[in-house]
This record gives structure tokens, sequence and C-alpha cells, in this order.
């Protein structure tokens, strides 16, 4: 009799759209399967298919509860006795919901994205870490972003639950973190030590051609031809200083839109309204265009096309990337994978971690100079540069972060905890 498949269980509280985690998630779940094990997912939001899916309402950070309840215990140092009560009536709905996810799919293995480091969902936190002391199942806590990483989390009347969830120190528990730095913070804080998986593409499948559909995005969004397209693949939160792209363009001089990809996602719309008067103001033209972006193609509900990401690289004739702080940087690898120049803000995961791997960008640090500018037009000018400097990249890519490299150490991961 053969050998029993590994059963994992991915837990968040969505995999869905175009977000890092989401996109962090396919990737690991494809190597995992072309490993030989089967998957499942467990979240408030899920574009997996329906019968390896568990969903549930309650563990969406964008629920009006949760919601309701993350505004309680992120606005000052002292939380109710109606707000405790809340998180654990929440707390208790969700552990049995993965009681019966674990016992529905008879997983052996969890692992929870985002979900043990960064407290969007603190209700989630706590019942996975309860549940992981209960049962003792094996998981590996990926962690994207950690609340220490985060200003907005500074204030808080929750500091008892992030210490014992966010994440939790518990020995049925291997940790995976994204950088090096997140890992010697970790180890600082907690006491206990991290493999570093970067985030990765698959290099070895190069991306697509563009084909009649990625031509058609151009016009869809009335770009002209003569005009530059530069694409800015974030959401739109204050760290992305998607302002610096704005400032950028305006400084170009040249025929230029600037795209947003993505949407805000969950930390409000007062931003996007500030870039809109500041791109009103400097009298540059840009799109909000996140419902026309997703994973895959498809179509907005009254029939207009939805281009996927790879679209909107392939169109794209320059990257803006001017984030202040990021776990890894998805939007940069996104562009090396594609083959694009990219203007980016030397933040410091990318000083620690990636340039000194030799990859070559248009960098900055605090500010957008004159010379980060003329570089810029000089390299929209010049395609054989820039040709020049995308494989150059593309290559270091295939080197350091393909998916060769993500299925070597997870294995390493899986055999340290005895699955593999």
């Amino acid at each position: 009799m053969g050998k029993r498949r590994l059963r994992i269980g991915f837990v968040s509280t969505r995999l869905a759209g175009t977000d890092g985690v989401s996109l962090e998630t396919r990737k690991w779940s494809k190597v995992l399967t072309d490993l030989g094990y089967e998957c499942f997912y467990f979240a408030g939001e899920s574009e997996w298919p329906e019968e390896r899916s568990y969903v549930v309402p309650e563990a969406h950070f964008d629920h009006p509860g949760i919601r309701a309840l993350h505004q309680d215990l992120f606005d000052d140092y002292r939380r109710t006795r109606e707000t405790s009560g809340a998180v654990q009536a929440y707390k208790i709905i969700l552990k049995w919901h993965l009681y019966r996810f674990v016992e529905q799919f008879d997983l052996d293995l969890l692992i929870a994205e985002n979900a043990l480091s960064l407290p969007m969902h603190i209700p989630l936190g706590l019942a996975l870490t309860e549940f992981i002391a209960e049962t003792g199942t094996p998981t590996i806590g990926h962690h994207h972003d950690f609340a220490w990483e985060r200003p907005r989390f500074k204030v808080s009347a929750a500091s008892d639950y992030q210490m014992g969830a966010f994440p939790p120190v518990l020995p049925a528990i291997h940790h995976v973190v994204i950088n090096s730095y997140a890992a010697r913070q970790l180890a600082l804080r907690t006491g206990v030590s991290a493999t570093v998986i970067p985030n990765v593409m698959d290099f070895d499948q190069p991306p697509p051609r563009p084909d009649d559909f990625t031509r058609q995005l151009r016009p869809a969004l009335g770009i002209a031809p003569d005009e530059y397209f530069i694409l800015q693949p974030t959401r739109v939160v204050p760290r992305k200083r998607i302002e610096l792209a704005i400032e950028l363009v305006r400084r170009l001089d040249l025929p230029c839109t600037l795209v947003i990809s993505h949407a805000s996602g969950d930390e409000g719309t007062a931003y996007a309204t500030y870039l809109r008067e500041l791109a009103d103001l400097l009298g540059v033209r840009v799109l909000f265009a996140a419902d026309r972006f997703g994973y895959e193609r498809g179509q907005t509900p009254d029939g207009l096309p939805v281009f996927s990401l790879a679209d909107a690289y392939l169109a794209a004739d320059l990257v803006t990337y001017p984030s202040t702080v990021e776990g890894f940087g998805n939007a940069f690898l996104e562009a090396i994978y594609y083959r694009r120049p990219i203007v980016m803000s030397t933040y410091e995961i990318f000083r620690r971690d990636i340039h000194p791997l030799g990859f070559e960008v248009i960098g900055f640090d605090q500010f957008i100079t004159d010379e980060t500018v003329s570089k810029a037009r000089e390299i929209l000018r010049n395609p054989e540069r820039a040709n020049a400097m995308t494989e150059k990249n593309f290559q270091l890519g295939r080197r350091y972060y393909s998916f060769r490299v993500l299925k070597d150490r997870l294995q390493v991961v899986l055999h340290q905890m005895g699955l593999a």
C-alpha cells in the first residue's frame, strides 16, 4: 500500500484577489501540489475551487463585526468589557470551524498565511493559537508582516492578544519569514528561530508574450499610442508613497498615464482621495483602475474586460514602486519577471537582502531627485538600454527567486517537521 499523500490546509483571512498574501499562497500551493501534496483553503473569502475551500464569513478582516472590533482595539490603550467579550465570542466560532475544517479534509499540516503575524484579525489569530495548542497540529506560520513593522498598530488595546498569538510560541509551529531582518527581529522579540523563504516567481516558465487581449488594454484605458504607460502595481495605502510616482510622472515632462492596478484594501479611502487631489493639482493623468485588473482575465458586471496582472506588466513601459516599507517586494519581483524597468525606493529589505545580489534598478531614497528623473527618462527613450537592464535582472531572479528555490526550502522545512 502506498504512502498517504500529505494533506495541507492554508488558513488566512482572505485567499482571493491580487494582494501579496493571496499571490504567494498561490505559489506555495502550486509548488506543494507539484511535490505530490493535496491543498485545501480556509478563509473569509476564497477564489479556490469550492470543493477544496472552507469559507467562514467571520474569518474575513472586512466582516462588519470584525471591522468594528478592530477599530475598538486599535484606537486607544484600553478596551471595554464588551469588546473583550466580542473577541472571545468570535474566537469560539472560528475555533469550532477550524476543528471542522481539519476534520472535514483530514488535514496533516496547517499553513497560517499572515494570520499569526499581522493582527488584522485578532479572533482568528487567537482561535488558531488555541487550536494548535489543543491539538498539536503541525503548523507552518508563514509570516509576511509583523505588527511592530506597522505604525498603525502601535496604539493598541490588544497587546495581551498580540503577545500571545502574533506570533505564538508553540512547539508545533515552524516559523517562516520572507526576509533576514524579520528573522532577526523575531528571534530578538520572541526567542524563536525562523526559516527565511523569500517571495518567488516561476522564472523557469517565462511570461507569455502579449496577445490580442493584452493589446486591448491601452485603448480600453484610454491610453494613446504615443503615451507612456507607467504602472503602479500596489494597493493604495500610505506606505506605498504613490505621491512620489505622481511627482515622477509630472517631472518626466513626457506624455504619460499613471495606472494604479490595485484597490485601497483594509486602510480606508482617505489616501486615495488625497492622491486624486494631488494629481489634479499637478496636472497628471492617474487612473485608479483596480476594477479593471484581477489575478486572471475576466469581465466586469457590465461586460468590460478585466485584465490580468500579467497583462498590466506586459503593456507597461515602466514600473514605479516608491514604497517606504516592504516585507519583501512583490511588485519588484513581478517587474523583474516581466522584464520591465523599475523606478523604486531602496527600502530597508531591498538594501539588505536584494540589492547586494546585483539587481539593476533606478533607485532613490527619501525623495525623487533630478538624477532619478533623468535616468527614468533615458530608459523610456532607449529601449536597448532598458532591454539590457531587464534581461540581467531576469537572469538574477531566476537564480535567486525561482520556484526551485521555494521547492528546495519547503522540502527542508517539511523534513525538519518530520513530514517529508
